[in-house]
């Protein structure tokens, strides 16, 4: 994205989000909600890879055992992973509603100070798990493809009595190199379907 997108085109795509924000005509509810379908989307892969994984590991046992082991995790993925995503979506919610806390005592001056401090934080966390959360999609996808792939597997068992980051720079590679293809194609099937009226 960094590549392909200039600064014009990123101030241009910031300024429309501010007119939406300061225009009063539109549902902002509306407005968020392509954003939210790409959070739902993101969070769908990764309960899939995660799935996938689980699978992998129980793929030898009782179907019971497969059952239970998967049901489990993804029971604790949904109540602790997700759980902790809802925190941290809240967390400039939580530094705002702080902020708002009335009084001159010191505990309203530190609960104060400690919105203030989230309400900072906040975004420089969300950029951050943007790119963590990107990187960790390549390489658990790219670890994914490579074990169905048997050339790619074997070719990784090596690398690991070398050194352990090895392995995961070949799942990278093969994840950046499958998400390329795809959108690849995606970009090139979007441009002969019709587009969606306005």
């Amino acid at each position: 994205h960094k590549w392909l997108h200039g600064a014009a085109e990123e101030e241009a795509e910031h300024a429309a989000e501010l007119a939406a924000v300061a225009d009063a005509s539109v549902d902002l509810a509306a407005f968020e909600a392509d954003k939210i379908k790409g959070a739902i989307r993101t969070d769908f892969v990764l309960s899939a890879e995660i799935i996938v994984i689980a699978l992998g590991t129980v793929a030898g046992t009782a179907f019971s055992k497969q059952v239970t082991v998967v049901s489990l995790i993804a029971i604790i993925m949904t109540v602790g992973v997700y759980g902790l995503v809802a925190g941290i979506v809240k967390l400039d919610d939580l530094g705002l509603h702080l902020m708002l806390k009335k009084g001159k005592s010191i505990y309203r001056q530190c609960q104060r100070k400690i919105g203030n401090g989230l309400l900072m934080f906040a975004p420089k966390l969300m950029r951050f798990l943007s790119v963590a959360g990107t990187a960790a999609m390549f390489l658990v996808g790219g670890s994914i493809i490579g074990h169905g792939i048997p050339a790619l597997h074997h070719l990784a068992e090596p690398l690991k009595e070398i050194s352990f980051m090895l392995p995961m720079l070949l799942d990278a590679a093969v994840g950046i190199a499958v998400g390329a293809i795809c959108v690849g194609l995606f970009t090139l099937v979007s441009k002969f379907l019709p587009k969606k009226a306005h």
